[in-house]
This record gives C-alpha cells, structure tokens and sequence, in this order.
C-alpha cells in the first residue's frame, strides 16, 4: 500500500538523497562592502574602540545614556544598545566619527 500523500518528509528526487544539504538560494552569499567601515565590526568592537579613545566618561557625554554612565561596563552598555535601536545609532555614529578623526590624525 502506498505512504499518503500529505507525508511531512520531503520526497528525494531522482539522483539525490533526502539528507544532501540543500544549495541556499541564489543572491543570499554574504556580499563584500569594501566602503562600508561598519561591515563586519560587532557592537561589542565598538564599544571596546570607543571606551578606549574616548574614556568611559567622555563617551558619557558625547552619548548621555546610563549604561555609559552609572558604573559603566561593556556588558551593560552590549544589553542595553541591543535592546535600543536608536542608542546603538548614536554609537554607531560616534563610531564613524573616531575613525575618521583616527585617519585625520595619521595623516598629520
């Protein structure tokens, strides 16, 4: 007797097995963003990056949140900007403009 049709395994076609690792679709390989300085670079690095050329009570200022603040630490300042959308903007933003002061600064 035949297996129903509403079986829930997928049914191998000719030539392949059932447990082949399936090609991921076309256009979802990781592109390169040779331009893109933040491509990469895991909230974590910045935070680090900033803490370390700004000093955790200057980034204090510059971003006026708690996390950076009030006994300040990566751990808090990771939970916080990753449950804060527009927080993370502001490192992000401030991110950008170290590195382009970094470079400023190498040229002289």
């Amino acid at each position: 007797m035949l297996a129903p049709m509403n079986a829930t395994e997928p049914t191998p076609t000719p030539g392949s097995s059932a447990t082949e690792a399936q090609p991921s679709a076309p256009g979802t390989t990781p592109t390169r963003q040779p331009r893109n300085p933040l491509h990469g670079v895991t909230l974590e690095a910045m935070v680090v990056a900033l803490a370390d050329y700004f000093g955790w009570e200057e980034l204090g200022r510059q971003i006026p949140i708690r996390c950076f603040q009030i006994d300040p630490s990566v751990g808090s300042s990771l939970k916080f900007l990753r449950k804060t959308p527009w927080a993370r903007e502001k490192v992000e933003s401030l991110y950008l403009f170290m590195l382009r002061d970094q470079r400023r600064n190498a040229r002289d």
